[in-house]
């Protein structure tokens, strides 16, 4: 757990804030997903390697993202990279130089070393082409301050307080605005009393990470692939939730859509996620489908269902349903991307955009005043 960021930093293809894109710091690591005309060098790792390696994937990642997003650890100093393994695990450090050029050598030196040293099994060469193995992730990168955010989210400013209709919706009043914190839970009771949305227990409080990530809390948050508001909602999303061009900012529509997305995205995928998973505990089972209703909301519904019923993609998956004993439910709602990296998309950014709600989740909910409510105390 964490309790408290100096700073929040997002890795995400398609959600990272224009206003606060900044180039990283080699062209390896911010490579499309697709990654077609790459060499199958370091696919040709992730095919070869066994599922076991998933044991404990989600704990490393974490905690690779953690040193990222708080600037502590061996990302203390920015101008570093660090290289991880297949398992996620930590192998070393580089200092960056001015020069990118020389910054590639230094990556792929260590590479080699890792190697030589049995640190590594295997290594690959990167350049602005290729991404190389063991993999590198820049402590630098876009962020977004944590502190701020959640102050924004919390409404601690009057300036993010916020009041009025959607739909059949009324929140709050010109006298009495609300914050976002509680605006969301007033959309997503309204709608739950209703009949309209059938979601876990605890996907308001992701809902609630993924705002932090997605735009910072920012009303007017716009990337650069047109995605808008404080969900970062496309205009075709906006559009199927029936929102009109002048409604694109209201973040009550905003929270309207996105949740019912979500119940879209669940009721969509539960069928064969229960096919595939409904012999787990439950506990587990609940805890891995939110995993995947997130990951979902960032690469699309289609491409989770993929990963349990593709005849190719599912592959991990259904190894994962027999031995789930052996791993936690976010190693398997990891294992089941890393196995499949390369392929409809999937890339690095899939399982760092996961990890990123889930630690923001983690930071909101040890907040004071959040800890025991609604939002946070539910298991």
């Amino acid at each position: 757990m964490i309790s408290r960021f100096a700073s929040l930093r997002q890795l995400t293809l398609f959600f990272i804030l224009t206003v606060l894109a900044q180039p990283s710091a080699l062209a390896e690591e911010n490579q499309a997903e697709s990654e077609t005309a790459e060499s199958e060098g370091w696919k040709a790792i992730v095919r070869s390697s066994p599922y076991w390696v998933s044991q404990g994937v989600y704990r490393n990642i974490l905690t690779i993202r953690r040193w990222v997003l708080a600037e502590n650890g061996y990302c203390s100093n920015p101008e570093r990279h660090i290289l991880f393994d297949m398992r996620g695990q930590f192998l070393g450090w580089i200092s960056n130089d001015a020069d990118r050029e020389v910054t590639q050598k230094r990556l792929n030196d260590t590479r080699q070393s890792l190697y030589q040293e049995e640190r590594a099994q295997e290594w690959i060469a990167g350049d602005a082409g290729t991404r190389g193995y063991p993999f590198a992730l820049a402590c630098d990168q876009p962020h977004v301050d944590l502190d701020a955010s959640i102050s924004r989210y919390l409404g601690k400013s009057d300036e993010d307080r916020l009041w009025g209709a959607w739909d059949d919706l009324s929140f709050g009043s010109k006298e009495r605005p609300g914050s976002l914190h509680e605006a969301l839970m007033h959309v997503t009771e309204t709608r739950q009393q209703q009949g309209r949305l059938t979601l876990p227990d605890n996907l308001p409080r992701y809902l609630a990470g993924q705002l932090l990530i997605e735009s910072g809390a920012r009303v007017r948050a716009h990337s650069s692939a047109n995605a808008r508001g404080i969900l970062q909602l496309s205009p075709p999303a906006l559009k199927d939730c029936r929102i009109r061009p002048r409604n694109y900012w209201n973040r009550l529509a905003q929270f309207d859509c996105a949740l019912r997305l979500t119940h879209q995205n669940a009721r969509n995928l539960q069928p064969v996620f229960d096919e595939r998973f409904g012999h787990l505990p439950e506990s587990k089972q609940n805890e891995l489908f939110l995993l995947l209703l997130v990951q979902a909301y960032h690469g699309g519904a289609g491409r989770v269902q993929a990963l349990l019923d593709d005849e190719t993609l599912a592959k991990p998956a259904e190894y994962f349903a027999v031995h789930h004993e052996r791993y936690s439910a976010g190693d398997i709602a990891f294992g089941m991307v890393f196995h499949n990296l390369g392929r409809d998309r999937l890339g690095l950014a899939s399982l760092y955009y996961v990890a990123d709600v889930q630690l923001a989740t983690e930071a909101l909910c040890q907040t004071a005043g959040l800890k025991s409510t609604a939002l946070c105390d539910r298991e």
